[in-house]
């Protein structure tokens, strides 16, 4: 794709909203390439998502943040400009299991997922050796002092200039202080279909109460377990022959699926937040 700006904006709702963001593009030349609207009814706000092709604007993104700020004032807008020729820095969490992340690094190295990856975390050392093959720098972190710890991983995320961290099956709950120091910056698989099912060993919880379908969720993680903003879920349909192992396995398929999904959406800025919920523009 040609380099775009993206531009993702959300605001209480009235009229002329797009007629006053199209007309600013309109007036300096710029060609919209993509465009989506939605309003939120019970909210009242209203949120849009435009891309712009890049060679048709006479100034670039800083200079276009600039002469939209009176629009943007006079509409009482939360937007951002994003530039499709600077990569997300992705920072990813794991443990032991490596489905995830085997997903993701496939798309990143093939092109598929158009992001850069500074460096994996992970509390074991299991997957050292996997992750240095893709160049990629590998940091085990001691969880033996939680606190320590957590502290070192925010420290870690602003030291390689992290702009999402992906918690790739990464088997730790995430502490109130880091949730809040990069609110929609965080993104979970959990191996659920939320909100059934939430903290520890879902596929096991799920067999005892013979549920027919099982599935995963990608969300953004917040300080109350498992109930961060959810960008994407899938399900697969189970029936009484199926063991928790077969269940486990169905379920690592579900949530590499579903993360891969729910992390494109993010890195493209087609997710807005709309209090516990979520705006996604596919």
């Amino acid at each position: 794709m040609n380099r775009h700006y993206t531009l993702t904006i959300s605001c209480p709702d009235r009229a002329g909203i797009i007629a006053a963001v199209a007309g600013f593009i309109a007036q300096h030349g710029g060609f919209i390439v993509e465009a989506s609207y939605h309003t939120e009814q019970e909210s009242e706000r209203f949120f849009m998502r435009q891309e712009i092709r890049a060679d048709s604007l006479p100034f670039d993104a800083a200079e276009f943040g600039l002469r939209f700020a009176a629009l943007a004032q006079e509409f009482n807008m939360h937007w951002q400009l994003a530039d499709s020729a600077q990569n997300k820095r992705l920072v990813i969490l794991v443990s032991r299991q490596d489905h995830c992340l085997d997903d993701l690094l496939h798309r990143w190295r093939s092109g598929e997922l158009l992001v850069d990856i500074p460096c994996v975390i992970s509390n074991h050392e299991d997957l050292r050796s996997f992750v240095e093959w893709h160049g990629i720098p590998f940091i085990k972190v001691d969880m033996q002092d939680k606190t320590a710890a957590f502290e070192h991983i925010a420290a870690l995320f602003d030291e390689y200039q992290g702009d999402t961290m992906v918690l790739a099956r990464f088997m730790q709950i995430l502490p109130p202080f880091l949730c809040q120091r990069y609110p929609g910056r965080i993104i979970n698989i959990h191996h659920s279909f939320l909100p059934s099912f939430v903290g520890a060993k879902p596929y096991h919880q799920a067999y005892l109460r013979g549920v027919k379908l099982i599935g995963a969720t990608c969300h953004y993680v917040t300080d109350e377990l498992d109930a961060g903003p959810i960008i994407e879920q899938d399900t697969v349909r189970i029936d009484h022959g199926d063991t928790v192992d077969d269940l486990v396995r169905y379920g690592r398929d579900i949530e590499k699926t579903v993360l891969s999904r729910g992390l494109r959406y993010h890195v493209e800025d087609r997710v807005l937040v709309c209090g516990n919920k979520t705006i996604v523009f596919k």
